[in-house]
């Protein structure tokens, strides 16, 4: 049958024990396997290697090849693309998947949760996505070794809208023939396995993680289980609610499985125990949320979702969730990836700011050459000095500047500038002449006015209050439960004017209470947001006639900025590509300047001489 229809060339997209499980059973079932992770290093090893799996299964596998870049992997054109990153990643992969040419392969999710298919529809339509139940689970025993712990067959795999029975009863047959039994569904059965399953990861992935707890010594202690089997019971009248029905003595059953798991830990608790971003919206955050649309109480859920994003926020020292925000490298629109070719000398921008730090690379054309997002608050101190060396390693580095808030605690700069300086001289090399520019941060604003060659003539920073920053945005839009993914596209939608009048972002969130109570339409609340960030910017003094372009990661995120700036300012406003990497771009472009200097001034090194302003 497989002759017939020629090889399937299947893409993985993640290469955690999920992804490198799923790889090792395809590629043994003779598909073409293709791998995707931005771990540089795990990539490397895994062509040098393979995939090895132990434990209650041992295999070993050489994929057909290796990337650490999501265009590469597309370049190959794929018949399928499976999924199996974390859901807060999906995404910002599909985005990346946006290649000219690359054509529209199937897409499989193999995620936990609900509503996790949810991106991928909206990107490929549901006549080109699948879902994926999965009944294994392994954790790393090496990086590209996978300790496999359990199998209860079968796994479930379905087209979402039941239009593409025979690809996924292909899937199956491969997978079933490497010996990882898999059986095809309709999409309504499959929802309920995908609601079963979920309950069975919320009752204690939480738990777990916060007790540091293991599967089994949590079932052990009365007290515990107690709790487990009320989570289970709360979720299944939400399930009922949503007419999504099990036999009478689930709960029980639930409890009967849940006793014979292993001693380990759950995936979402390890994220935990790491002090990673979780999954928890997808698992007991779905409950909450589909509890409140039946008016069904779910305090067991909502304690849970509510402790975990604490633990987050202070553990991780992490932003509240940016769902479009992905650390990794970023491909160029371009070339639709890095250019690992690129002769000469390069200069490298880091733009360090309070969430996330930017880092540019320019080649001696001042060309970007390359891209990467970092998070600043990282318990992985070495991250950046990571991402800086394996620059190095692509490219010849002639010099770097640093930008940012922590510009001046980074010793591995040859010369540091300001967000705005960088900000007017990157606007500068793309458009140039006189300009007001604004940028939009976590927490702050910047109105500048630059000159002819990107020198700034007058600026205006607010840094005393969250009022019209990015953290104002995303914490007024938590309180009013708005996707910051979805948040432009309602807004857009709106056609209401009422903005909210106060900028403490305390009192703005009581009145946002106000019109919920009031039941505004979510579109009119996420416009009104908008409004009075927009607003806020427009009562600041600017010189009138002059062009404004929109930078910063905020802008990246919320595009309905742009028109409702542009009706403000009754003129057209410009967001450049790619505006989270505009103040890096900036400090390459000064990198460079400083090198031809450094070439051209005899004398002492100009490195002792760094700006400071």
């Amino acid at each position: 049958m497989e002759e017939e229809k020629g090889t399937l060339k299947v893409g993985v997209v993640g290469m955690g024990p999920v992804g490198q499980i799923l790889a090792v059973h395809l590629k043994e079932a003779g598909a073409e396997v293709i791998i995707c992770d931005h771990n540089k290093d795990l990539v490397k090893l895994i062509r040098k290697e393979g995939i090895h799996l132990e434990g209650k299964m041992a295999k070993q596998v050489m994929v057909d090849h290796a990337f650490d870049s999501i265009g590469e992997l597309a370049g190959q054109f794929p018949d399928v693309i499976i999924l199996a990153v974390k859901v807060y990643h999906t995404r910002t992969v599909l985005e990346e998947l946006r290649i000219p040419g690359a054509g529209s392969p199937f897409v499989i999710c193999a995620q936990n949760g609900i509503d996790v298919e949810e991106p991928v529809i909206d990107e490929f339509g549901e006549h080109r996505t699948f879902r994926m139940v999965l009944n294994f689970a392994g954790n790393l025993a090496r990086t590209n070794a996978v300790n496999v712990t359990f199998f209860n067959a079968p796994n479930y795999i379905a087209s979402v809208d039941d239009s593409q029975g025979p690809f996924a009863e292909r899937v199956a047959d491969l997978l079933t023939r490497a010996g990882l039994d898999t059986v095809t569904i309709d999409s309504f059965s499959l929802v309920d396995k995908v609601w079963e399953k979920t309950i069975l990861n919320s009752s204690l992935s939480a738990l777990c993680g916060i007790t540091r707890l293991t599967i089994r010594e949590a079932m052990e202690q009365p007290g515990m289980a107690e709790i487990i089997e009320q989570v289970i019971g709360e979720s299944v009248q939400v399930a009922k609610a949503e007419d999504i029905r099990f036999g009478d003595n689930f709960v029980k059953l639930c409890m009967r499985y849940l006793r014979k798991a292993g001693n380990h830990f759950p995936s979402l608790a390890v994220d935990m125990m790491k002090d990673r971003q979780t999954e928890i919206e997808h698992f007991n955050g779905q409950f909450v949320k589909y509890g409140r649309k039946h008016y069904v109480r779910t305090p067991l859920n909502l304690l849970f979702t509510n402790m975990v994003e604490a633990h987050t926020r202070k553990g991780a020292s992490l932003t509240p969730p940016e769902p479009l925000a992905l650390a990794g490298m970023f491909a160029l629109k371009d070339t639709g990836a890095l250019r690992e070719e690129s002769p000469g000398s390069h200069f490298v921008g880091v733009d360090i700011g309070s969430y996330y730090t930017k880092l540019s690379v320019v080649n001696e054309a001042g060309e970007v050459v390359y891209r990467e997002l970092l998070r600043t608050l990282n318990r992985d101190k070495n991250a950046l000095h990571g991402a800086l060396e394996d620059i190095k390693g692509r490219y010849e580095v002639a010099a770097i500047c640093a930008s940012g808030y922590g510009r001046e605690h980074f010793p591995g700069a040859d010369t540091t500038k300001t967000e705005v300086s960088c900000a007017a001289f990157a606007i500068d090399s793309l458009y140039p002449g006189r300009k007001n520019i604004v940028d939009i941060g976590a927490e702050d604003i910047k109105l500048i006015r630059a000159g002819d060659g990107g020198k700034v003539e007058d600026f205006y920073m607010n840094n005393k209050c969250a009022a019209g920053t990015g953290a104002f945005i995303t914490e007024v839009a938590e309180r009013a439960e708005i996707d910051l993914r979805t948040m432009s596209e309602l807004a857009g939608r709106s056609e209401a004017m009422k903005e909210l009048n106060s900028f403490c972002t305390v009192f703005a969130k009581t009145e946002i209470m106000g019109w919920i109570f009031a039941e505004m339409p979510v579109e009119d609340i996420a416009k009104g947001i908008y409004l009075s960030v927009a607003n806020r910017i427009y009562k600041i003094r600017m010189e009138t006639g002059l062009p404004i372009y929109l930078v910063g990661g905020v802008i990246a995120y919320h595009p309905y900025f742009k028109t409702i700036l542009s009706e403000r300012f009754g003129q057209e406003v410009v967001i450049p590509d790619q505006p989270q990497f505009i103040v890096s771009l900036g400090a390459a472009l000064y990198a460079r300047k400083y090198a031809e200097q450094e070439a051209a001034t005899p004398g002492p090194p100009a490195s002792e001489q760094k700006e400071r302003a």
